[in-house]
C-alpha cells in the first residue's frame, strides 16, 4: 500500500502550509502576550502611585484629547476592573499559545513521518 508520489506531495504541501499558519499564529499570541503584560505592569503601577496619595486627592484622568477631575477611588476601580480584564486575556491567550504550540508539535510530528515513510 504505497501512497502515490503526487497525493505524497500534495498532504506534505498542506502539512507545510499548516505549519507555517500555526507558527504565525505562535508569533501573533506572542506578541499580544506582551503587549497585555505590560499593560498590566503599567497599570499595576499607576495603581500603586494613586494610592500613595493622601485620600481625597483628585487626580485628572486622559480621556481623548482632553482631562477629567476625578476622585482616586474612581479611577483605582476603573483601573482594577481593567487589571482583572487584561489578567484574564493573559489566562485566554496562554491557553490559545498551548494549544498552538502543541498543533505546530504535531504538524512537524506528521511532516517527519511522512518524510521518513518517503526515503
Amino acid at each position: 500500500m504505497s501512497i502515490p508520489n503526487e497525493a505524497l506531495q500534495k498532504l506534505l504541501q498542506d502539512i507545510e502550509t499548516s505549519a507555517n499558519f500555526s507558527q504565525q499564529q505562535l508569533q501573533v499570541v506572542r506578541t499580544q502576550i506582551a503587549t497585555k503584560q505590560r499593560d498590566i505592569r503599567l497599570n499595576q503601577l499607576t495603581i500603586k502611585e494613586i494610592e500613595s496619595l493622601p485620600k481625597g486627592t483628585r487626580v485628572y484622568e486622559g480621556v481623548g484629547k482632553m482631562f477629567i477631575l476625578e476622585p482616586t477611588d474612581r479611577v483605582k476601580s476603573r483601573l482594577d476592573k481593567e487589571l482583572e480584564n487584561l489578567n484574564g486575556d493573559v489566562k485566554d491567550l496562554t491557553k490559545k499559545l498551548q494549544y498552538l504550540e502543541t498543533t505546530f508539535q504535531k504538524t512537524q510530528e506528521n511532516i517527519n513521518a511522512i518524510l521518513q515513510r518517503g526515503s
